[in-house]
């Protein structure tokens, strides 16, 4: 978080002047960081740090009347302060501003920062009382709380398989795996907030059925529930290679809280780790580990890490970048079997380690919506509003099929961000607010003091452009299909890939092409 105040005092006031329409000044307000700018003429002031991971807003980028944050891609409403977009959950202040003759100055903060604007709480859909949300990830979550949110007064129960509030599921392989994270910013929200929104909260419990037309659910203890609405934000599942000796207990996976705990419980005692496979998950793990200082050895089948996701060249610089941290790369090679303290390549080569993490990616559990007759097809099948082919029944996350609308084909995606967002946008439409999903998928990887951003879909990419330097840690590349920009990934250069964002969601290729030429 970014405690020091910058920038003019704005309760003393500024001239005028400074601040041109559209423009934007970071200062300081009765002891707070403050952000104001000039939309139209209007003038804004809400808080200068984001609520998620503390990113500076004034760096970030304006587009129409919100704020979107450069670190992870947050949006906030300018005049409420609102978080209207994932990952930020929590609201941020405003301040009263307004300007006096030749200068502006910055007030008392208003009382009801962060509330959404009345219009936006009373649409709601006519006879719904109960809603229902099979998953307690980051869909679910979002999902609950933008329920409330928008005035839902019903009841609304969350089924999370695993026994604890919904956490922070990033940083179980970034920040809190390497030490970095203290255990209190890992649960999204504490247990009294469930109690004081009125969310049922069924911690550990499985929903092992679903009635698609009565919207039905059964429960592993044998009970069950109709609900007015259903979402399913079931996510998905690591998937465990059958490798000789996988089965033994300093074999691991990464994927809830307590896989991390547990990583972390043998790197304390590890004297060396090996990570079978090379893609982000893999990589963000033997940064962490490497931050606690455990020898890091990574095998994986490919010859370049990350090529067939973000191609040759940033996958070879990624490589040379955890390379340079320590990590021995065994690559285009497996894992034949794992001993106690070692693990044993296919080509017979034997990588000492106490510690074993399969990062093999995962696999959507799209089981209940097999069994409830739902479309399915590698997800659960959703259409532009996120609901399945059953009404009444909506899917979000890492298990939802859904139109990309500036890929022009369905897709789904493993993002943290996507899956709060969908989850968010679900949530309005069990409301009755038929909004199409429409945001481009987003997510960050973080490589020690590196962050790739990536916005789009590049799936069956055929050519890769790299602009600026990679090693300088200054890079924008871009993933073109039969010539077209299919997603943008990018080093340091947030702003560019707040825009390209904006201008995939807008559907306007040429802008975006003109993001690229500049850099």
């Amino acid at each position: 978080m970014q405690n020091e105040l910058k920038g003019p005092d704005l309760g003393a006031g500024i001239a005028a002047a400074d601040l041109p329409d559209g423009g934007m000044i970071t200062g300081h307000a009765n002891g707070e960081a403050v952000l104001l700018t000039r939309r139209n003429g209007e003038l804004f002031a809400i808080g200068a740090t984001c609520s998620h991971y503390g990113g500076p807003l004034g760096e970030g980028l304006i587009v129409g009347e919100t704020i979107r944050c450069p670190w992870h891609h947050a949006c906030f409403d300018l005049r409420t302060g609102e978080a209207l977009r994932a990952p930020a959950l929590n609201p941020v202040k405003r301040w009263k501003a307004e300007q006096r003759g030749d200068r502006i100055f910055v007030g008392e903060a208003n009382p009801d920062s962060g509330a959404p604007a009345s219009a936006a709480r009373s649409r709601l859909k006519p006879g719904l009382q109960s809603v229902a949300i099979v998953g307690g990830g980051a869909a679910g979550n979002a999902a609950a709380e933008m329920l409330r949110r928008r005035g839902f007064d019903g009841s609304i129960t969350l089924y999370g398989a695993e026994p604890t509030v919904p956490v922070d599921r990033p940083n179980l392989s970034k920040e809190y795996l390497a030490g970095n994270a203290p255990e209190e910013w890992i649960p999204l929200r504490p247990p009294e907030f469930y109690k004081e929104q009125r969310i049922e909260l069924r911690s550990g419990r499985r929903v092992t059925g679903l009635d698609a037309g009565s919207r039905k659910l059964t429960l592993d203890d044998g009970s069950s529930a109709a609900f007015d609405a259903v979402l399913l934000a079931t996510g998905a599942e690591p998937i465990r290679l059958p490798i000789a000796g996988s089965e033994q207990p300093h074999v691991h996976v990464l994927r809830t809280l307590a896989d991390s705990r547990a990583i972390i419980a043998a790197a304390q005692k590890g004297r060396g780790a090996a990570i079978i496979g090379a893609g982000f998950i893999g990589l963000e793990v033997a940064a962490s580990l490497r931050a606690r200082e455990v020898e890091v050895a990574v095998v994986a089948p490919e010859e370049i890490p990350l090529a067939r996701i973000m191609g040759d060249e940033v996958g070879r610089f990624v490589q040379r970048l955890h390379e340079s941290h320590g990590v021995r790369f065994f690559l285009g090679n497996g894992v034949q079997s794992i001993g106690r303290d070692s693990v044993v390549l296919n080509d017979g080569r034997t990588v000492p380690a106490d510690l074993v993490v399969i990062g093999a990616g995962v696999r959507p559990n799209t089981q209940l919506a097999e069994a409830a007759g739902l479309r399915t097809d590698k997800g659960i099948v959703v259409d532009e509003f996120l609901q399945t082919s059953a009404p009444g029944v909506f899917a979000a996350g890492d298990v939802a099929r859904f139109p990309d609308r500036f890929a022009g084909r369905e897709i789904r995606v493993e993002h943290w961000v996507v899956a709060e967002l969908q989850g968010q946008t679900a949530a309005r439409n069990i409301l009755g607010a038929g909004q199409a999903y429409t945001v481009p998928p987003f997510f960050w990887s973080a490589h020690y003091d590196v962050v790739i951003n990536y916005v789009g879909n590049a799936a069956g990419w055929d050519q890769c452009q790299v602009r600026g330097s990679l090693d300088d840690r200054h890079a924008l590349v871009a993933y073109r299909s039969n010539g077209r920009i299919a997603a943008v990934a990018t080093i340091f250069m947030d702003i560019e890939s707040l825009e390209i964002e904006a201008a995939m969601e807008a559907g306007d290729a040429d802008a975006v092409e003109q993001i690229i030429s500049r850099v």
